[in-house]
């Protein structure tokens, strides 16, 4: 409408002056509602060219759409386990800080596996000081055979001496009764110093080896204690939280609510524009928005980032071929937008229904490029008609709460 009073001023406003005062036409006689198109049909055929290529020019360079939103991401509250509530330390709607207690879970098997734990490592720790008496036994076992095995050696160079002699006090089977003598005795040391040095391996290598396998059981139970405890992974909101005790909770089919970021998303807007406004919309263009949750307000914003690709064209594999037919929907190009001045998004809600434009500048191609007269002019015309669109949306933000509150009477 507005761009239609516009070009009416220069169109069909003239066309009348000419009909009235140059030709003498009077309205009511010569100009009447039958009579309209013909007399002023130069003026509304101008109009409506005009009007047409207006609005095609302001919403091509500066494009304008209503889906825009502060998204942000919720932390859904889960355990790693399935259980029955035993304890609940909030209340919902509660906010919390990372590292709070949100509620805990039936821990009795955890305990028990904890305590079993314990006790494992307690006897491991018992065993090594039975090993050591074990070492010491081994020790003097080595000594004895030793001392057996040296009596023996002895005893078997005397008698052999005597026999080399031709001493009849000894003879050949008290010889041989001694060479035996010492390899069992050489025999029942090598046991001992084998048996030494098993219950040496066992002090320095098993022992050890099954009180760390015991310890990190330990650690392993006492982990699984403590995830009876589900705690904020993040500083935010607690909603949809109705946790009892006694309820069970599931990290597949029932969680326990929802953890909304305090930080998370806020001052960042996503804008979904059309697809024609793919090749004017740049990085560090200067746009407006107004919200519903912030109504009379214009907040300036920047462009900060365009993708490069339409969520709409997006498939997963299946075991179905994709019919494009299906997608007849054009999809949106996605702009990422923030506050030109900090603070001033701050009293919009985030998640808020958003209104925004983005305006093309041509200030710097007009003051440091040589453009020809046409180029020039082309460029002056689409900044100035900028004006044209940034009142519009102030229009919408005056009629945005009119529009809500009366007119559809939410």
């Amino acid at each position: 409408m507005l761009e239609v009073l516009v070009c009416s001023l220069v169109t069909i406003f003239p066309d009348y002056l000419i009909r009235r005062y140059m030709q003498g036409k009077r309205i009511g006689q010569e100009l009447t509602l039958f009579s309209v198109w013909y007399e002023l049909r130069y003026g509304i055929t101008t109009c409506a060219l005009l009007t047409i290529s207006l609005i095609t020019l302001v919403f091509y360079y500066h494009p304008s759409t209503t889906n825009v939103s502060s998204f942000f991401r919720t932390v859904t509250i889960l355990s790693e386990g399935s259980g029955r509530v035993e304890e609940v330390f909030i209340r919902n709607n509660q906010r919390v800080n990372a590292g709070d207690p949100l509620f805990s879970l039936d821990a009795a098997r955890q305990r028990a596996a904890v305590e079993t734990a314990k006790r494992r490592v307690q006897e491991v720790e018992a065993a090594f000081a039975f090993t050591e008496a074990e070492v010491k036994a081994a020790e003097g076992a080595v000594e004895n055979a030793r001392g057996v095995t040296a009596d023996a050696q002895e005893e078997l160079e005397v008698r052999q001496a005597l026999l080399d002699r031709g001493s009849t006090a000894v003879s050949t089977r008290d010889v041989e009764k001694l060479q035996n003598a010492v390899v069992s005795s050489q025999g029942a040391l090598a046991a001992a110093l084998a048996k030494k040095e098993a219950v040496e391996a066992q002090l320095s290598e098993l022992l050890p080896a099954q009180l760390a396998t015991t310890e990190a059981a330990l650690e392993q139970a006492m982990t699984d204690l403590e995830k009876m405890v589900v705690y904020a992974g993040v500083d935010g909101d607690v909603e949809q939280f109705t946790l009892q005790p006694g309820d069970i909770v599931s990290p597949v089919l029932r969680p326990a609510g929802i953890l909304v970021p305090s930080d998370m998303g806020r001052g960042g807007f996503q804008a979904g524009f059309s697809q024609l406004s793919a090749q004017v919309i740049k990085p560090g263009m200067i746009g407006e928005i107004t919200c519903m949750s912030l109504p009379f307000t214009i907040v300036p914003m920047k462009v900060v980032t365009v993708s490069n690709y339409i969520s709409a064209g997006q498939f997963r594999p299946s075991d179905q071929l994709l019919d494009i037919q299906d997608r007849a929907r054009p999809g949106t190009i996605t702009v990422y937008m923030e506050p030109l001045f900090e603070g001033s998004t701050d009293k919009i809600f985030r998640g808020s229904k958003c209104i925004a434009n983005i305006y093309t500048n041509n200030h710097d191609r007009l003051a440091h490029e040589d453009l020809g007269s046409l180029e020039w002019t082309f460029l002056h015309v689409v900044d100035t008609v900028g004006v044209v669109h940034a009142s519009l949306l102030r229009i919408q933000a005056l009629m945005l709460p009119v529009q809500n509150l009366v007119l559809t009477g939410h």
